[in-house]
């Protein structure tokens, strides 16, 4: 055979070829010819795990199992061996929502989970990105040196100095979900006391918690390890399975019941369940080093005895089908998100203790003691009418909420004292609508509130809204909301409007298809430039100043095409220019002026005219394009630079309601003051703008002339 003729090194890059091509046939063969007479026990083993591995990917586990074991006779199998047996398995149970699901995948909590605990928001801290976490979370990545990132949009927070509470968010939380606040409150309060070895202190916390929000999987994943390192391994199995039932697709939850199983020696459960973990955070290096150590266990030979029915892949792990069917069968409750980033408690310690006999060793056994619990009370106050309460965590989490705690001062912003409209919190954890941050911002560029500095925000322009605090306006305050985003639409159709009330920004001349580049740095043309970028408009007038009525009659509406800002809230603003009018009536807003205008076109003509006009025009371009040439090199290229090259003649003359742009064009760079340009833009005749040029040009020649 041709293969027997290559070099042994050769077909073992065939093999890894085929493997990589998923030809895992192929691949397994060759390594079984390239075992036939290799007698180094070393290459051996590699080998055979390679050939196992083929096998394994080829669908032939019970095979490859027996491969796998028989390589465990020459040496007790590594991690690095292991590798991709653990990779497939964990592919055989993997879910079809992976990591990364965002918000759509948030725990019961719903959208006041945090994304990385998938627990009720506790000291919420609002990313520049408008997404809220814990903020013990967010520091917990950042202390283990982990780059962090928004787990909802994926937006990175390198420019974070420090991770703030938002103030209003927090306060929010705090007073309408009272409940789930103090059991928040709890966890954290007994994950402290575990950390100071108080187990049973730690357990009596977390049972007070479990009384309170009996559907919280951390809750019961928390309690588990308490449980483990006072050596209930019974008590701590039970809390584990009820997180994984709360959770199904949690990570964490299948950590802990693993662990739970390995204390009573159920190897192969065990195992599942670090595959379970796996087939859901690929990257959690605890499930995978478990995972190593229980499958090199159980591939050991002699021994450890290994049951003959191990050979049968369904023993080590179920079916996709059967792992589907178990999630399912579960307790019903909405998917999970994000993989948890929960804080670990402290590693177990050997501690003595018991628990008592109230504790409940159910989540239904909790349920019951709530409804019962609450129909007492209700008896006491004579059977009154309930209002709306908080719903359980396995209920849409934005569905109810006292009617008693809502007030709408609670969201109201510090500086218009109206309800939020478009909430941004900035990195001091200070929340107001956006219109009126961004205005404090245009005359100083520190928060409001504390004075801390913004600069970096200014720069960054990251105004993204809260999307906790907005949902939560929304939903408990709708009618209050519809009433602020009416108000908010009618200023915004009001300020959109190019015939009235339309802005003017009071400096230069501008003329229309000429660029127009300004430096923005006073707060009322700040402020006046957002305001026709966030209409949609894009456009504001330009008029010279006039001393009697404040800007001239006449005046050229420019196009926003850019705009860069800097530190100190100035910005650079390219512009061009559009249409002529002329202005009806001459008004002021928020400091900046404004005008009633009506736009101007050419009059058109026709005939003999026409012609007329055309032969006037081209004598004009010529004559225009003699002075261009005329000037110095270095004054040429300056001002293209600045306005760019002469335009070419327009191949129909009077295409145009604002006539040739070569014509506004000489205007913009002819040596003129801005009261001599004013009257070209009023005129709406092309032949009488055509010979004002022309005078302007001879003039301009003669003066050189002499």
């Amino acid at each position: 055979m041709r293969a027997q003729t290559l070099g042994s090194g050769t077909m073992l890059h065939v093999a890894a070829e085929a493997f990589r091509a998923k030809k895992f046939e192929l691949a397994a063969e060759i390594y079984e010819c390239q075992l036939a007479g290799l007698g180094d026990p070393g290459a051996r083993l590699e080998l055979m795990v390679r050939r196992a591995d083929a096998l394994a990917y080829g669908g032939k586990l019970p095979e490859a199992l027996a491969v796998y074991r028989q390589a465990s006779e020459t040496e007790r199998l590594q991690p690095r061996h292991l590798d991709k047996l653990i990779d497939y398995l964990s592919t055989r149970v993997r879910t079809p929502r992976g990591r990364g699901g965002g918000r759509a995948l948030r725990s019961g909590f719903g959208d006041l989970s945090c994304g990385l605990c998938l627990s009720f928001l506790l000291e919420p801290v609002t990313l520049p990105c408008g997404h809220s976490f814990c903020r013990r979370c967010l520091d917990r990545d950042r202390d283990r040196g982990q780059p962090v990132l928004c787990r909802d949009c994926g937006d990175s927070c390198k420019g974070v100095q420090s991770f703030r509470v938002n103030v209003v968010l927090g306060h929010l939380l705090a007073k309408w979900f009272p409940t789930w606040y103090r059991a928040s409150r709890l966890r954290r309060e007994g994950n402290g006391l575990y950390a100071e070895r108080r187990l049973e202190a730690a357990l009596e916390t977390y049972n007070q918690a479990i009384l309170i929000a009996p559907t919280d999987h951390i809750l019961f994943s928390n309690r588990s390890q308490i449980q483990s390192s006072l050596k209930h391994h019974e008590k701590a199995l039970m809390d584990a399975e009820t997180a994984c039932r709360l959770m199904p697709l949690w990570s964490k939850g299948h950590v802990r019941k693993a662990q739970a199983l390995v204390s009573f020696g159920r190897t192969e459960e065990a195992l599942r369940e670090y595959l379970i973990c796996l087939s859901v955070e690929p990257d959690c290096r605890l499930a995978k080093t478990e995972a190593h150590k229980l499958l090199s266990e159980i591939l050991a030979p002699a021994t450890d005895q290994v049951p003959e029915h191990i050979s049968d892949c369904s023993n080590i792990l179920s079916s996709r089908a059967h792992i589907k069917s178990s999630i399912s069968s579960s307790i019903q409750t909405p998917s999970p998100g994000l993989l948890s980033s929960e804080p670990t408690l402290s590693a177990p310690e050997r501690s003595d203790g018991s628990l008592e006999n109230t504790e409940p060793k159910t989540i239904r056994d909790c349920l019951l003691l709530k409804r019962k619990r609450r129909s007492i009370e209700e008896e006491e106050q004579g059977h009154q009418k309930k209002s709306k309460t908080e719903p359980e965590p396995g209920s849409d989490s934005l569905s109810f909420v006292s009617t008693d705690l809502m007030d709408p001062i609670d969201v109201e912003c510090s500086l218009c004292m109206r309800l939020f409209y478009e909430p941004v919190t900035t990195p001091c954890g200070h929340t107001f609508c956006l219109k009126c941050l961004e205005r404090c911002l245009d005359h100083n560029p520190k928060c409001p509130l504390c004075k801390e500095e913004l600069s970096e925000y200014l720069v960054q322009r990251q105004c993204c809204k809260t999307v906790v605090m907005e949902k939560l306006i929304s939903k408990y305050l709708p009618s209050e909301f519809m009433e602020r985003q009416r108000i908010h639409l009618e200023e915004m159709a009001e300020l959109s409007n190019l015939n009235k009330n339309v802005p003017v920004f009071v400096c230069t001349m501008a003329f229309p298809t000429v660029p127009c580049p300004l430096h923005i740095f006073e707060p009322c043309y700040r402020l006046m430039v957002r305001r026709c970028m966030e209409t949609g408009t894009n456009c504001f007038g330009m008029c010279l100043e006039d001393g009697l009525k404040g800007f001239a009659d006449y005046g050229c509406l420019l196009e926003i095409r850019d705009v860069k800002f800097f530190s100190d809230g100035r910005s650079v603003v390219d512009t061009i220019g559009r249409r002529r009018f002329k202005v009806v009536q001459h008004r002021e807003r928020d400091g900046y002026n404004t005008a009633d205008i009506e736009y101007l076109e050419d009059v058109k003509v026709e005939g003999e005219a026409e012609r007329e006009l055309q032969s006037l025009h081209d004598a004009v371009y010529e004559q225009a394009l003699v002075w261009v040439n005329s000037l110095k090199a270095e004054q040429r290229q300056r001002i293209e630079g600045h306005f760019g090259p002469m335009p070419e003649k327009d191949s129909e003359l009077q295409a145009s309601p604002n006539g040739p742009s070569w014509c506004w064009w000489l205007l913009a760079v002819l040596p003129l003051e801005g009261r001599a340009q004013l009257p070209f833009l009023a005129l709406t005749s092309l032949k009488d703008r055509l010979s004002g040029i022309r005078k302007v040009l001879l003039f301009m020649a003669q003066s050189k002339h002499r």
